[in-house]
């Protein structure tokens, strides 16, 4: 029963990734459509993590409340809804606005199950779990080429994302009599477990451990979104390559993303979550001496790949790390916390470095992602530190 549930799971993470990459794939045909400046683009992509941060600290309220399975399934309707309204949508400003429900349906999903897995299944399955999120993230962009090569109709690649979410949707709403079976079952062969709590962001804040976390993961995420989104950049401006050529290079980060987090799914069983992270963190040392040596544009691509086969690992581990290093009562709340911070990274690092790029040159990308690295190892160390003096290394 465990393992039909765990297939429903990774069905609804396709679903989290769908509408992830489908603006940005559709940008291009929008902002012409709209005549928009091309820069406009950044609009939507703050409101979207503002729902999603704003979901992401109430799941431990909601999932204490309604439960997993309806939170996810709920969720899911409203990036059904979401995605439908962006179909239909007369404007920008009406696609900014619905871009809020799908953002808040996101973190929602993303939180309740993040910390369910991570309380009721291995570290390899969670890693696996992040792969089927690359499933969702990487059809929606298939979706809207389809719709892009029919006179670039990009509402009829929203359409047919509609269709599909529709289908997962339909999938946990069927499957909430399994959720409540197996938490039947866990109650039976758990009695004496602590009831979950929900804790506030100031209380946790008051958590120095939790602190520390909060800056792993808005860190790490800051790296991941930066080098996906300026490493073409840097490619064209500081290294010469061509446009067409940097878009098929920057692909590798994302094929080293995906296969860091295949590759920790399979080395799960043979290596701790501890060991896999520090093994990814010693592999993006090396990636980024590729990058901020004077090398030719091959070693530039080895290290983006690097970069994405060690930043894969990341955030699923420490995901699941969070129940064992702050207790199995409050893990839903961590959990939610440390999805709002990796948001939070995703919506002020990329930009700051576009800024600074403007004002100083792309020449500073393996610079800059070479800070973010080190306050993220540093606070690796210091967390490490932590766990081991409360005995929960």
């Amino acid at each position: 029963m465990s393992t039909l549930l765990l297939v429903v799971i990774y069905i609804a993470f396709i679903g989290l990734g769908l509408p992830d990459s489908l603006f940005g794939t559709a940008w291009p045909a929008v902002y012409a459509e709209f005549s928009l400046p091309v820069s406009m683009g950044g609009v939507y992509a703050v409101l979207a993590c503002a729902g999603t941060i704003a979901s992401s600290l109430c799941s431990a309220r909601l999932v204490n409340r309604l439960g997993t399975g309806r939170i996810v399934a709920y969720s899911t309707a409203l990036t059904v809804v979401g995605l439908l309204c962006n179909a239909m949508a007369p404007g920008y400003w009406w696609m900014c606005l619905t871009s809020i429900p799908l953002g808040f349906g996101a973190g929602a999903v993303d939180a309740a199950l993040n910390d369910y897995v991570a309380l009721h299944y291995t570290a390899s399955q969670r890693s696996f779990l992040h792969c089927f999120y690359g499933v969702g993230v990487s059809l929606s962009p298939y979706l809207m080429s389809l719709a892009l090569a029919d006179d670039a109709a990009w509402r009829d690649g929203y359409r047919l994302a509609f269709f599909c979410q529709m289908v997962i949707m339909a999938v946990t709403f069927i499957a909430l009599p399994l959720w409540k079976r197996m938490q039947k079952e866990h109650q039976a062969a758990h009695p004496n477990e602590k009831p979950p709590r929900t804790l506030t962001l100031l209380e946790m804040a008051r958590m120095p451990e939790v602190r520390t976390v909060w800056i792993i993961f808005t860190t790490s995420c800051a790296i991941e979104f930066t080098c996906g989104q300026w490493g073409s950049t840097f490619l064209v401006e500081a290294k010469g390559l061509a446009l067409d050529a940097a878009a098929r290079t920057v692909m590798l980060f994302y094929v080293g993303m995906a296969l860091g987090r295949f590759l920790s799914g399979v080395l799960g069983n043979r290596f701790t979550s501890w060991q896999l992270i520090q093994m990814s963190q010693g592999l993006m040392l090396l990636a980024l001496l590729f990058l901020l040596l004077p090398f030719g544009t091959f070693f530039a691509a080895v290290g983006l790949f690097l970069i994405g086969l060690g930043t894969g690992p990341l955030f699923p581990n420490m995901t699941h790390l969070t129940p064992q290093n702050f207790g199995r009562d409050v893990s839903q709340a961590v959990i939610g916390s440390q999805m709002a911070f990796s948001n939070f990274g995703i919506m002020v690092f990329p930009p700051l470095f576009g800024l600074l790029a403007q004002i100083i040159g792309e020449w500073l990308f393996p610079w800059y992602v070479l800070i973010l690295f080190a306050v993220m190892v540093a606070s690796t160390l210091s967390l490490i530190r932590q766990m081991k003096q409360q005995g929960r290394y």
